[in-house]
């Protein structure tokens, strides 16, 4: 698919939508708050039924969702960059529960029209997750990335974002994370329910933060988790492609596909910094202190090595 021909079949179908792109209200499906056209169409998203060849990669938004997608579409296509920039990556790798306003092609759509064994990308906690991918044993790789971290990508995401809910101010949104406010819900659910099932339900369970200590070491895990093996060459040569600064400029990966009237990236760019500890940046030292405090009790239950620096 050429980049030229999928930027004006976009860009002409949001405007053929009209006032249909616009900041969508979360409804809660399940007790998850949902962006609105999520939920008015649960129903078809909680029937898919994948083929038992298909991989679900899951991630809490603004988590390493991108790059995982990319270093998975390069593993399984030998590391060639032409391949893998045949189609913007959600054409690449649908994004299973995303409806779109008609004509623009929504994740259920794109993956009737593919042949499995597909990649499948999905925001939803484990327990939204349909029941067919669990039934068919389907590989799922999920990755992790700490909270705070987390919440300040999230943030600015939603600043750029039209069509998600206005973030408000700074302080607002800490407490709408803590509380789970937010499109897909809590964070801490959402990382404990993976957490939990991760041994049941073969799941890989990754770390953002041990992926940018050392992206090599996190690849060829993926790497063996598909069953694959590459010569060292390649994946040295994928460690380079799947770069902050490579897949920034790569108009496959960067969403400079998605126009203006959605993604505003005057705003912020979709790929912001990729740092660890960018957090430290915007809490003030009573924020870190009152974040702190609610993150133990949220997570107490649990022993996840979560990493705010590196």
């Amino acid at each position: 698919m050429e980049t030229k021909k999928e930027e004006l079949t976009f860009a002409e179908a949001i405007e053929r939508a009209g006032g249909a792109i616009h900041r969508f209200p979360l409804i809660k499906v399940r007790g998850v708050p949902l962006m609105e056209h999520i939920a008015k169409n649960w129903s078809s998203i909680w029937a898919f039924r994948p083929d038992p060849s298909d991989l679900l990669i899951s991630t809490y938004p603004k988590a390493g969702t991108t790059w995982t997608q990319e270093i998975v579409d390069l593993l399984l296509n030998n590391g060639d960059a032409d391949v893998s920039k045949r189609a913007p990556i959600p054409v690449r790798i649908p994004f299973l529960e995303i409806f779109s306003p008609p004509p623009i092609p929504s994740g259920l759509d794109l993956l009737q029209d593919m042949d499995p064994p597909r990649v499948i990308k999905t925001h939803l906690p484990i327990q939204l997750v349909p029941e067919g991918f669990w039934d068919s044993k389907c590989k799922v790789i999920y990755v992790a990335r700490n909270a705070k971290d987390n919440l300040v990508s999230y943030y600015h995401f939603d600043r750029m974002n039209l069509t998600q809910p206005e973030p408000g101010p700074w302080d607002g949104y800490i407490h709408k994370f803590m509380k789970g406010d937010l499109g897909w819900g809590s964070w801490y659910d959402h990382v404990k329910g993976y957490w939990k099932e991760r041994e049941k339900r073969n799941i890989l369970y990754l770390f953002y933060e041990d992926m940018k200590e050392n992206p090599r070491r996190e690849i060829i895990r993926i790497m063996e988790y598909l069953d694959l093996s590459l010569s060292v060459d390649t994946i040295d040569h994928i460690v380079q492609l799947t770069s902050f600064k490579v897949m920034k400029d790569n108009p496959m990966a960067n969403y400079s596909f998605i126009p203006m009237p959605v993604f505003d990236q005057s705003v912020s760019p979709f790929m912001r910094k990729g740092e660890v500890g960018d957090w430290a940046n915007h809490f003030t030292p009573e924020q870190a202190e009152m974040f702190d405090e609610d993150y133990a009790r949220q997570m107490e239950e649990v022993d996840i090595p979560f990493r705010s620096n590196i």
